[in-house]
C-alpha cells in the first residue's frame, strides 16, 4: 500500500501541480476559506487557502522582492506604505527593510491565515511584531475606502491578494480602485497581484484595464517562480506621477545596503520587458511609453 500524502492543486479541468507532503502542521476552516500548512519535501513548509498554494518556504522571496521593492524603488521618498492582504507576512517584512519607511499599515482580513503563519511559518511572519508594523484584521475594501473618506494617503500601496475568488473578490473591482486612487499620495504607487498571463488573461485584461482608466502611467511587469500555474506571473503596477523605469534609480538599490534573493537592478528592468504575446493583448491600457 502507498502511504505517501500528495496534495495537488488544480487549475481548471487541465492543469495540475502535486508536491510531497511530509506532515500537515495546521488545517482549520476560517470565516472566509479553509486554511492549511504543511511540510513539503522539496519546498519546506507551504501556505494554502481553499487548496490553492499560496506561499512556500523555498519560492517565497521571489513573490516578496518583487512586489515590494519594485514600487519602493521607483518612489523616491516612501514613508507610509499601505498592505492590503499579505497575510503570511512577507510583503510587510520586505516593506520595512526600506529605511525611508516610517510606517506599513497592514489589513488582512482573515486572522486565521496571519496566526497560523506566526505559529509555523515564521521566515515569512517573523516582521509581524515590528514597530513599524500596524497590523490590522479587517476588510481591504472597506480600509480604502474609509482611508479615502478621511483623506488620509500612502505613498504606495500594494495590493498582495490571493485571485479573484471568496475574500479576494472584491479587489480586482473598479470601485476599490478608485478608491485606492484617492487615498494615495500626489505622487503614490499601487501594485498588485496581476495573474499568470498564459492561464488568467481574462482577469488581467481585466484587471489591467481598471487601472488604466484611473491612472496615468500603467505598467505591467514578470516575475518567474516554482509554485504557480505555470511558472510565469504577473504584476500591475499603476503610478499618478512615476514611471517605473525612466523614474528608476538604478544606484539606489546599490547605496541602500540591502541583500536580496532575487531583486536587483537588472531584474527591475528586466521585467518590465514582457514577451509580445502579453504586450499585443495588453496594448490598449497599457500607458507606459
Amino acid at each position: 500500500m502507498n502511504s505517501e500524502l500528495w496534495i495537488e492543486e488544480k487549475l481548471e479541468d487541465y492543469l495540475g501541480l502535486r508536491m510531497k507532503v511530509e506532515k500537515t502542521l495546521f488545517s482549520g476552516k476560517s470565516p472566509f476559506q479553509a486554511v492549511d500548512v504543511v511540510e513539503t519535501k522539496g519546498h519546506g513548509k507551504m501556505l494554502l487557502n481553499d487548496g490553492l498554494i499560496m506561499v512556500t518556504e523555498r519560492d517565497e522571496f521571489v513573490y516578496h522582492d518583487m512586489i515590494t521593492h519594485v514600487p519602493l524603488f521607483v518612489h523616491p521618498n516612501p514613508k507610509n506604505v499601505l498592505v492590503i492582504g499579505g497575510g503570511d507576512g512577507g510583503t510587510a517584512r520586505e516593506v520595512i527593510r526600506h529605511k525611508s519607511v516610517e510606517k506599513c499599515t497592514m489589513v488582512e482580513i482573515d486572522e486565521m491565515v496571519v496566526n497560523a503563519c506566526k505559529e509555523f511559518i515564521p521566515q515569512t511572519s517573523c516582521k509581524l511584531d515590528d514597530p513599524r508594523i500596524d497590523l490590522i484584521i479587517g476588510d481591504g475594501v472597506e480600509f480604502v475606502k474609509q482611508a479615502r473618506a478621511k483623506g488620509q494617503h500612502f505613498d504606495v500601496i500594494i495590493v498582495d491578494s490571493t485571485d479573484p475568488i471568496g475574500p479576494a473578490q472584491p479587489l480586482f473591482g473598479t470601485e476599490f480602485y478608485e478608491d485606492i486612487h484617492g487615498c494615495l499620495s500626489e505622487d503614490g504607487i499601487v501594485v498588485s497581484q496581476g495573474e499568470s498571463p498564459f492561464y488568467q488573461e481574462e482577469m488581467q485584461n481585466k484587471l489591467v484595464n481598471i487601472i488604466s482608466g484611473i491612472f496615468p502611467l500603467v505598467s505591467i511587469y514578470n516575475f518567474s517562480n516554482l509554485t504557480y500555474p505555470g511558472g510565469l506571473w504577473s504584476f500591475t503596477f499603476g503610478s499618478k506621477k512615476y514611471h517605473p523605469l525612466r523614474d528608476f534609480d538604478s544606484q539606489r538599490v546599490s547605496d541602500s545596503g540591502l541583500d536580496f534573493e532575487y531583486y536587483n537592478k537588472d531584474i527591475h528592468l528586466g521585467s518590465f520587458a514582457i514577451p509580445t504575446f502579453q504586450r499585443k493583448r495588453l496594448a490598449s491600457w497599457l500607458k507606459d511609453s
